[in-house]
């Protein structure tokens, strides 16, 4: 479980929204669904993920005496209020897709349904934790997919966002296929493998490179990738071939070397060669500097002799696209379905359902969006997880949930599993959904005075 986010953590409307339905009784069950409007450009799937996390907060969720007592200092609450928040706990349902599930625009991925002041509450936090690892994990299964079963380890906690950001990157890398991180307290936490090799000031802090070689691989007899490219790669390739000799009475061998810098693939092939020549077939090469998916797609489809990846930043970060268009909204209050028209960001009224078809092999043929009262064939993605503010089960362990997401990638249509943007999802809006629509715009207009 990870550390659970003080109450405060949120937005001021939230509390102002909450001392206002206080003020005005307005304590019925709303339902919120937490969905993404569109893909980006640059995505032809996304990976739901963070449940996990959005679960321990809402069963941990309280006021801090310390949070109260600032709330009743800064002058914008009343004192009833207050003391009502001294009690607030989360009691409510959560449907969801288990992470790991592969999901389209439009297509809600968790829904709360809870008494009103609690539902709204929550929506910061939600929004915070589903869109960041599910932004991550959608980055790395893209990695994933071009890497051809190749060894990928997340590098990118040192340049990640925070220290909560570079944790759960690693949980969300590692749940879309990546096989470890260097993040110790990820491997602690999850049982994530963890990989790690040395930094250039290892090499450096010695008078000499073969000797920095030979310090490391006796200190770590197991576990020993040599950082090649301090000064000359090549050369210090040809460097490890006398201390295998040195190493072998010992029962020592030499893991793996890794490339940091320069041109990836030919300095791979040339170490390869020397490798080979010196009787040394086994050590692996590792890359990295700088990779994504499209630097691990090229480098697999020049050839080079490449085992394995070594991705952070711009995977951590999800550099191409940082953020999602993503909302956490109101679809029913007290019984009744509720629809945002806004420009741009009009929305699907009504608690939701999404049901996924498969073709005779089992790929995927489609989705359906319908109403949660509309039952139609194929496989309903949101399930409960929670009611009445527990968990139903406990979380999955990691392993079941990376290979949910296994079985989802594996599919997709060939055409959506590219690195290049694919043709639209194939998502299906039902009749009853959009009958619904009509039917809320109806009311909506019956009971709004007309705009002179």
């Amino acid at each position: 479980m990870t550390p659970s986010a003080p109450a405060l953590l949120t937005d001021l409307y939230q509390l102002t929204m909450l001392q206002a339905y206080f003020d005005g009784g307005m304590t019925k069950t709303a339902s919120f669904e937490f969905f993404v409007r569109r893909l980006p450009e640059q995505r032809n799937f996304l990976v739901a993920a963070g449940l996990e996390q959005v679960l321990d907060y809402l069963e941990t969720l309280r006021f801090s005496d310390e949070e109260l007592a600032w709330l009743a200092g800064c002058g914008r609450f009343h004192r009833e209020f207050i003391d009502w928040l001294a009690t607030l706990r989360f009691t409510g349902d959560v449907d969801a897709m288990p992470e790991g599930t592969v999901f389209f625009a439009d297509e809600p991925i968790l829904r709360v349904t809870a008494p009103l002041p609690q539902a709204q509450l929550v929506e910061t936090r939600i929004i915070n934790l589903l869109q960041f690892q599910t932004m991550v994990a959608a980055k790395a299964a893209r990695c994933t997919l071009a890497a051809q079963g190749r060894l990928l380890v997340d590098f990118g906690l040192r340049r990640a966002h925070g220290a909560e950001a570079g944790l759960l990157s690693a949980r969300a890398s590692h749940l879309a296929g990546f096989d470890g991180t260097a993040t110790v307290a990820a491997g602690m936490q999850w049982g994530i493998p963890l990989y790690g090799t040395m930094a250039h000031s290892f090499i450096q802090a010695h008078d000499d490179e073969a000797a920095a070689f030979e310090h490391f691989a006796r200190s770590q007899p197991a576990a020993n990738t040599m950082l090649i490219d301090t000064y000359d790669t090549e050369s210090a390739a040809r460097k490890l071939a006398d201390l295998a000799a040195r190493l072998a009475p010992d029962g020592i061998a030499i893991q793996a070397v890794r490339i940091d810098s320069g041109d990836l693939a030919e300095h791979a092939r040339r170490v390869r060669a020397i490798l080979d020549g010196e009787g040394l077939p086994r050590v692996r090469i590792f890359v990295s500097g700088n990779l994504d998916e499209y630097a691990v797609h090229d480098l697999v489809a020049s050839g080079a002799p490449i085992d394995g990846f070594g991705v952070g930043t711009r995977m951590n970060t999800s550099a191409d696209q940082p953020w999602l268009d993503c909302a956490y909204k109101l679809q029913e209050y007290d019984g009744q379905p509720r629809r945002k028209r806004s420009e741009g960001k009009a929305t699907w009224p009504g608690r939701k359902q999404v049901y996924r078809h498969r073709d005779a092999d089992g790929g995927l043929a489609g989705d359906l969006l319908t109403t949660v009262d509309d039952p139609a064939d194929g496989e309903p993605l949101l399930v409960p997880v929670m009611r009445a503010g527990k968990r139903l089960a406990a979380s999955p362990p990691l392993a079941a949930v990376r290979a949910q997401a296994a079985a989802n990638l594996a599919a997709l249509p060939p055409r959506m599993r590219q690195i290049a943007p694919a043709e639209a999802p194939p998502v299906t809006v039902s009749a009853a959904l959009r009958e619904l629509a009509e039917t809320v715009d109806r009311r909506l207009q019956s009971t709004s005075p007309a705009v002179r």
